[in-house]
């Protein structure tokens, strides 16, 4: 897979256009066109609509966001993507009161 140069948070919204994209991005990431599931890893693995699978020994739903820190947030992974290059790209950090403000979410949520 190809290594992705973003140098400012211009390119991130250049590259993820939409959240379709991100999900892409991440399926590939982290599963590179053979999902697996995260409750049986031998387990076959059908795909269902709006970006959900199944897993055929559970019977469980799953998505690409199941097991990761972006489980059961409601912030936008496109905000998330964000998020993570100012933190990784910025060597003191920021606040969460900062961060909060920033992407418009509450300092709990950030």
């Amino acid at each position: 897979m190809e290594k992705l140069k973003l140098d400012n948070e211009f390119d991130i919204m250049d590259k993820f256009t939409s959240e379709q994209d991100c999900i892409d991005f991440l399926e590939a990431k982290r599963w590179n066109g053979n999902v697996i599931s995260p409750y049986d890893a031998n387990s076959t693995v059908w795909k269902c609509k709006d970006n959900q699978y199944k897993c055929k020994n559970t019977n469980q739903w799953f998505n690409v966001k199941t097991g990761t820190l972006f489980e059961g947030s409601n912030v936008k992974l496109r905000k998330w993507f964000v998020v993570i290059w100012h933190l990784i790209s910025h060597k003191k950090g920021f606040s969460s009161i900062q961060l909060g403000k920033y992407i418009g979410v509450t300092q709990k949520t950030a």
